[in-house]
């Protein structure tokens, strides 16, 4: 039984990275990283990347350094190894499986029904049509939502809810889905008995993201907004990513039509003050928010 970690070959974002793996159990490996401030985002299916900076530390707190022939050969034999052909579809089912345990955590005793909403709900974002507003998009807000209260932001259970059903429904079409999925929290979070009062703050939530504009005594809302929003911050191969399904959930828009569209999107976004409402999102997505628009921008006018 043994955590690895293999020499730091592979550059990103200014730095170096190496693969953290365990030989024995994903439990093991999570429990490492935990207790040595790796982030679970940093987790890849079957191991973390890290960076070169953290490996000297690493060691020091038990990591074995082997080449990385030996780290790919102990990760075949643990049977832990996620091949690259499986990896999407890998990647699709545990990322289901985390909703389905976000959603049963949300309640100490789930009520007659509340499973079933959860599963109507992943079904939503599932839908065929979508290319950004999908099961992705909804996991990034949920975990952005994380990074906002690990960061000290007040996150409730209504801000959560409303992450969940702030895009329940979508049909492309801005302000009337947002309000479609409001009355849609309302009827359904009623039917399992959510108190009546969380259950006009989920509504209320969910129809702010239509112009993301929360009020400055609302940390509820700056929240919410902040983490739907955060994709803006993305590492640009993910923004890239980001900006192509946008477009192709608007494939039925001409390409000069979309163009001019985005561009007046992008140009309203750069002429707010501040991105990013809340402290925590302001430090962490608007300098590299702001890059990735005035890119992109750039992009469209050229």
């Amino acid at each position: 039984m043994a955590i690895l970690v293999d020499p730091p070959r592979w550059p990103a974002h200014g730095t170096v990275w190496a693969h953290l793996v365990s030989d024995t159990s994903l439990v093991e490996l999570h429990a490492f990283a935990r207790s040595n401030g790796v982030p679970r985002r940093a987790f890849d299916l079957d191991h973390y990347d890290v960076p070169a900076e953290r490996i000297d530390d690493l060691v020091e707190a038990g990591a074995e350094r082997v080449e990385g022939r030996v780290l790919l050969s102990r990760l075949r034999g643990s049977g832990l190894r996620v091949r690259g052909a499986d990896r999407a579809d890998e990647t699709a089912r545990r990322r289901r499986a985390e909703l389905a345990g976000r959603w049963a955590a949300l309640v100490d005793e789930p009520p007659p029904g509340w499973a079933e909403l959860g599963e109507e709900l992943i079904a939503r974002w599932s839908e065929p049509h979508r290319r950004y507003h999908d099961l992705v998009h909804l996991h990034d807000v949920l975990r952005h939502l994380d990074d906002l209260g690990d960061d000290g932001e007040e996150v409730t259970r209504s801000v959560r809810l409303a992450a969940w059903f702030h895009d329940a429904v979508y049909d492309g079409v801005p302000g009337v889905d947002e309000e479609a999925s409001a009355m849609l929290a309302e009827d359904r979070l009623r039917t399992v008995g959510v108190p009546a009062a969380e259950v006009t703050e989920v509504s209320r939530l969910v129809r702010l993201t239509a112009g993301h504009s929360p009020g400055p005594d609302d940390p509820a809302g700056a929240a919410l907004c902040d983490a739907d929003l955060a994709i803006l911050a993305a590492a640009p191969a993910r923004y890239r990513i980001y900006g192509s399904a946008v477009r192709a959930e608007y494939a039925h828009v001409p390409d000069a039509d979309f163009r001019r569209g985005r561009a007046a999107v992008l140009a309203d976004l750069l002429g707010h003050d501040r991105l990013f409402t809340t402290a925590a999102g302001f430090r962490r997505w608007e300098q590299r928010a702001r890059e990735n628009i005035a890119a992109e921008l750039g992009a469209l006018q050229s």
